[in-house]
């Protein structure tokens, strides 16, 4: 199901060729063969795999035979996928997202990364994605970056194994929260060809100094996955599209402008409660707005980014609800 290299020098696709995938992560009260079969129903085409107790659970007895089966069911229903590592108690019942790369043992963690990859590989998956998590008190900014990037490059060295590519996502309040952090990383592990980026659409309005279109053609180079949703500025919510203050026609036009082919999937961690509803409302909203003409936003999409500030809120005042 890997999406092929988009040919050199060929012209960007419309924004409604964009493959819409959807998050399992939204999906939290469901079985996972009933969300796949909700969000196949409904039209889109890929799924965001959030590894997790009752989806895919890395840690339970025969995964092997488990990953088989979902391939199998993925294939059946003509999803493409995306691994993602957000599952917050997965690995420690009393700490969200711990133990991360930060911590003073991250044996767990890496394992947990090392299994996804697996896992990736096994399903075909477009990439795999992963984040830096926030820093302990205790641990020192210095100590955390050195820790993160050796994490980082034993990851990098299993998917190098296994032929996946990884994409690193810059996530609000953590080590890494945004795309010049991602880029002094990139380059910490001395550009490694596999390790490419997840861009929060939501993120960039949270707290990246650029519109968002912008944000898009800043990392078009090394663009491997997409995440969606509306977000305010300073305020690091997921919300539902037209509930934030994101333009949506110009962000899907710089996709399309940057020939980006893998998927674009929604991401509502916090609405499981109603998730095919939402799921329903998500999918009419993005493909109306890619099927909103921009042809002036385009080509400013495909002219060379300038550093224009976003305003209001500073990121480093953002409030941070992961």
């Amino acid at each position: 199901m890997s999406v092929p290299e988009p040919r050199p020098g060929a012209p960007a696709a419309d924004a409604t060729t964009l493959r819409l995938g959807y998050g399992t992560n939204g999906f939290a009260n469901h079985r996972l063969d009933d969300a796949l079969a909700v969000i196949a129903d409904l039209g889109y085409d890929g799924v965001a795999l959030t590894l997790d107790h009752d989806h895919l659970d890395p840690f339970a007895p025969g995964l092997t035979r488990r990953v088989a089966a979902v391939g199998r069911r993925l294939e059946s229903l003509g999803l493409g996928v995306v691994i993602e590592t957000g599952a917050r108690y997965l690995l420690d019942p009393w700490q969200k997202h711990a133990p991360t790369l930060l911590h003073d043992d991250p044996t767990r963690r890496i394992e947990f990364l090392r299994r996804a990859v697996r896992i990736g590989a096994d399903l075909g998956a477009e990439a795999v994605s992963f984040w830096a998590g926030v820093r302990p008190e205790a641990v020192s900014p210095q100590c955390a970056w050195d820790r993160l990037v050796a994490g980082c490059a034993t990851v990098v060295d299993a998917a190098d194994t296994a032929g996946v590519t990884l994409g690193f996502e810059p996530e609000p309040g953590m080590l890494v929260q945004d795309i010049a952090d991602w880029r002094r990383l990139h380059a910490a592990l001395d550009n490694p060809a596999r390790f490419g980026i997840t861009l929060d659409i939501g993120h960039c309005r949270c707290l990246e100094p650029w519109p968002v279109p912008q944000c898009v053609a800043e990392v078009a180079d090394h663009l491997v996955n997409v995440q969606i949703d509306d977000m305010r500025r300073g305020v690091h919510e997921h919300l539902e599209f037209g509930v934030g203050e994101i333009d949506f026609p110009p962000v899907l036009a710089a996709l399309a402008a940057a020939g980006y082919q893998g998927l674009v999937a929604v991401e509502l961690p916090r609405d499981s409660h109603a998730a095919p509803a939402v799921a329903a409302r998500s999918i009419e909203f993005l493909r109306a707005a890619a099927a909103t003409d921009h042809d002036s936003v385009r080509t400013l999409c495909s002219a060379p980014a300038e550093a224009t500030p976003a305003e209001a809120t500073p990121a480093e005042e953002a409030p941070v609800h992961m």
